[in-house]
């Protein structure tokens, strides 16, 4: 379970360059409707979710917990030299998360088939909820994001073994673990469930966490309901078959027209309000450093 160090001989791995495809994707808003189905996936491994059911803090906080993962996530892509030492965080926090799955069978949490399943979501939910936020990934794009999501995976500690080398050899993998391993875990259902007791949000400015304290019994089903829309409708769908999640017409014909409205509005928007702030930050270091 060792982390490799940095070392002459083994420099830090580099995270995606500016300009890519992830540099303008993670940072983007957009990504923020996607982080629900990418969890959700990650969770239908029996391993995983056993992991996250006993040891993760998504019932009792689950805005803080939202709040450091994508503070993490953002790291990958815009921390430069802090990255790799995130990677290296994150693998120490997760030495300690072991246990036993629904099926009696041990799980540790580095165990290199979950933890890579874990990183490996994010290319089909990226790929996936492209076709309805914004322009469909040409073939060109969907390679590139391939391969700048592996380097994202040496940052978090993925040996190149532990992950399929080219898109080609990613499919079959990411299928045979969608017919083999993939179920609908209890997590899973947690995260689709509309009737869950999620406290009141607890973060942003004092008037507007005192304003969702007085409204949240009232907005609570609506965002449960919204949250189970986006989990489910932004999944790849031979991943919600796999998992058993039930989709309709209807709700594909509703999926389109909020997708439409997204990628009418999103690019228009100011600098400051499409990028989430670590997005912004790396941005404009970015275009002071050409100057």
């Amino acid at each position: 379970m060792n982390t490799v160090r940095k070392t002459p001989e083994h420099p830090d791995p580099a995270p995606p360059p500016p300009g890519g495809v992830l540099w303008s994707l993670v940072g983007d808003v957009r990504t923020l409707l996607t982080l629900p189905a990418a969890l959700a996936l990650q969770v239908a491994h029996p391993a995983v979710g056993a992991g996250v059911d006993d040891h993760s803090v998504f019932r009792t906080d689950p805005w803080g917990r939202g709040e450091r993962s994508l503070a993490s996530y953002q790291l990958w892509v815009y921390g430069g030299p802090a990255a790799a030492e995130e990677g290296r965080r994150l693998r120490r926090l997760h030495r300690t998360i072991q246990g036993t799955d629904a099926h009696g069978r041990p799980y540790h949490a580095l165990t290199p088939a979950y933890f890579s399943w874990v990183h490996a979501t994010g290319f089909p939910v990226f790929r996936h909820a492209q076709r309805y936020l914004g322009r469909p990934f040409t073939p060109a794009q969907e390679r590139q994001l391939y391969a700048e999501w592996l380097r994202v995976g040496r940052i978090l500690g993925i040996h190149d073994r532990d992950m399929p080398a080219t898109i080609e050899e990613f499919w079959p993998y990411y299928r045979k673990v969608l017919d083999t391993e993939i179920e609908q875990t209890v997590v899973v259902r947690e995260l689709i469930a509309t009737d869950q007791p999620v406290p009141v949000p607890d973060r942003g400015p004092r008037w507007l966490r005192l304003l969702l304290r007085l409204t949240w019994p009232a907005l609570r089903p609506g965002f449960l309901r919204f949250r189970r829309f986006l989990t489910i409708g932004l999944m790849p769908p031979d991943a919600r078959h796999a998992i058993g999640l039930p989709w309709t017409d209807a709700q594909e014909r509703r999926l389109r027209r909020l997708g439409l409205v997204v990628r009418l509005v999103v690019p228009v928007l100011p600098e400051r309000v499409r990028f989430l702030p670590a997005a912004r930050r790396a941005r404009r270091e970015y275009r002071a450093a050409r100057r």
